[in-house]
């Protein structure tokens, strides 16, 4: 029994399908397909229906790849340990980001640490909080970069920079001539809101004091941030767009930006890490690139802004 054979079996069991699994593995399917194979024979037991489509795991194989992905969480943690004793920052580190964060932060400072750090490689997926949550608890992400909210207390958390939100709104709308915006002016313009489950929406409509989104829900299920912009540019409606949205906007979009009115909502945007994390080293280099990347008045929460959690 090896790693790599746990690994392509948990990787099996999360694609449900072998070719999908090896092309996640950089592998070619025989080569996959054999070593699940020995790893039944000598288990002498079969972790996978494959009469079935998709694939399934039998009663026995639950068990088996809930242990894989234990042992492999154990193997990388082992690994980690040994490059943190050496005080040597290397190796692959897997960052789950929010999607309302990530376009806007990640060119910032990424493409500047990997110069840095060519031994570090950064492995970035976007996810909602509840899913990076989940992903930090199982082992299958090193940190996660999120908005912080209540019921984080179980991780460990280190702030990054706090953002403040700006209103984004076509030129037709009552709000383009305001030189700032009171939540009492959102009531009766139409909002494009993400889906609810995404703390940049949640917190807003908290903020704002506002019922509901769903007329624009109606008009447009799952939509993101950029998607809801060009709408507004096309003169249709108001949206919401964090602070380091407004550094890529050109003069024409920067005419649509109004601020809010005093005290401004803000979020705090931090590193967030599992209690037993040890690739300090990472963290510590991570945390000083990504405050650097950002403009210094960022780093501490001001008097007229507003921390919403």
């Amino acid at each position: 029994m090896t790693l790599q054979q746990l690994e392509y079996v948990v990787a099996v069991a999360e694609h449900r399908h072998f070719l999908k699994a090896a092309e996640a593995c950089d592998v070619t399917q025989p080569t996959l397909s054999s070593m699940v194979q020995k790893l039944e024979e000598e288990l002498g037991v079969k972790i996978f229906n494959r009469r079935i489509k998709p694939i399934a795991l039998t009663p026995v194989g639950e068990t088996i790849v809930a242990e894989a992905r234990q042992t492999l969480v154990q193997a990388q943690r082992l690994k980690s340990c040994v490059d943190e004793a050496q005080n040597s920052p290397r190796g692959t580190f897997s960052i789950a980001v929010l999607p309302t964060i990530a376009p806007y932060l990640i060119p910032r400072f990424y493409p500047e640490f990997s110069r840095r750090y060519p031994d570090v490689e950064l492995h970035i997926t976007e996810m909602k909080t509840s899913s990076i949550k989940a992903a930090i608890t199982n082992g299958e992400v090193d940190a996660g970069i999120l908005a912080d909210m209540e019921g984080l207390d179980d991780f460990l958390s280190t702030t990054l920079f706090f953002e403040q939100y700006f209103v984004y709104a076509a030129h037709d709308t009552p709000l383009s001539h305001l030189p700032s915006v009171k939540t009492s002016d959102l009531r009766e313009v139409p909002l494009w809101l993400l889906d609810e489950g995404h703390c940049f929406r949640d917190q807003l409509v908290q903020f704002c004091q506002l019922k509901s989104g769903r007329r624009s829900q109606r008009s447009y299920h799952l939509g993101s941030i950029e998607t809801f912009m060009r709408m507004v540019e096309n003169g249709v409606g108001v949206t919401f767009i964090p602070e380091l949205c407004t550094f890529q906007l050109s003069p024409e979009q920067r005419e649509l930006v109004r601020p809010f009115a005093v005290p401004v909502p803000t979020r705090e945007v931090v590193l967030l890490t599992s209690p037993d994390f040890v690739r300090h080293s990472i963290h510590q280099i991570l945390v000083d690139a990504i405050r650097q990347s950002v403009p210094s008045e960022m780093h501490h929460l001001t008097k007229v802004q507003k921390h919403v959690n």
